[in-house]
């Protein structure tokens, strides 16, 4: 099965985002949408899910599904309005409970943020199979740069979320709360057992010494060239160099705006008395 993948890249936030759809059905899910974020006014916009909604209404598709590859610390999601304009079920992996029990504590969330998971419609176990469409996607468990990624399959394509980046980036950061460099390290190594000639499409490019923005890529591609994981490093040479390099990055940008966020489902917090929504600064806690 080979599915129609349109994507739609986000400069200010480097993030791709992927409409996957069935070409015999019309039946589509869209993968790692933005919700546009000014950290400087606080102020929000929809620029970028227009252009995806606008394509998916030009193509005729019908939405089953909006996916997170897991709770992003650089943009915020724009689910809820994808969800509110063209319908869908918000889906995302099950460790989603894990990742927001950590942030309730580091936000301190209200005493009624539920830490289970119901935010979202569906939360995917480990190798559960859905439809979009005719097409059949599965779900693999792909932790390491947070508890709850998940990487969907879908016919010869791979939406791997952070896990990984183009060969000549590499791979993901490991020091957020529940990181863990052998668990992305492990999680890599299932991705990589695919067949060489299947297609991973990423969330994130950076495009090194200013080539092209690139969002694609291939099993056989990322085993032969990939500057942190290519066939032939070891384990514990990975875990050495991710800590290593990962005590040079400084934070994400909008990570403390965008996991308020992404851990709702892409909700706002509950506003106060006066109706005017709030996102937190911890201060020293990160």
């Amino acid at each position: 099965m080979q599915p129609k993948v349109k994507s739609f890249f986000d400069e200010a936030t480097s993030t791709a985002t992927h409409v996957v759809s069935d070409p015999k059905s019309g039946h589509a899910a869209i993968i790692d949408s933005v919700k546009d974020f000014d950290p400087k006014s606080g102020r929000t916009s929809t620029t970028s899910a227009d252009q995806v909604i606008a394509y998916v209404k030009a193509e005729g598709l019908t939405v089953d599904w909006i996916l997170e590859t897991h709770v992003h610390a650089d943009h915020l999601t724009a689910a809820p309005y994808l969800k509110q304009e063209l319908g869908g079920k918000v889906g995302i992996g099950s460790q989603i409970q894990t990742v927001q029990g950590v942030f309730k504590t580091v936000f301190n969330a209200e005493e009624k943020f539920a830490v289970d998971g119901r935010q979202f419609d569906k939360l995917f176990a480990d190798e559960e199979v859905f439809l979009i469409g005719g097409l059949e996607a599965k779900v693999l468990h792909t932790p390491g740069h947070t508890p709850a990624c998940a990487t969907y399959l879908i016919g010869d394509a791979a939406f791997v979320g952070d896990t990984l980046f183009m060969p000549d980036f590499g791979t993901a950061r490991c020091d957020f709360p529940g990181g863990d460099a052998r668990a992305l390290f492990r999680s890599i190594k299932k991705i990589l057992a695919l067949p060489p000639e299947t297609r991973l499409f990423l969330c994130h490019d950076y495009a090194p010494g200013g080539r092209e923005y690139l969002w694609e890529t291939t099993v056989a591609a990322e085993r032969a060239e990939n500057i942190h994981v290519h066939d032939g490093v070891s384990e514990d040479d990975f875990v050495e160099m991710r800590a290593a390099r990962d005590k040079q990055l400084d934070m994400p940008q909008l990570i403390l705006p965008s996991v308020q966020v992404n851990m709702r489902a892409g909700e706002l917090p509950p506003a106060d008395d006066n109706g005017v929504h709030y996102l937190k600064l911890p201060v020293d806690a990160l």
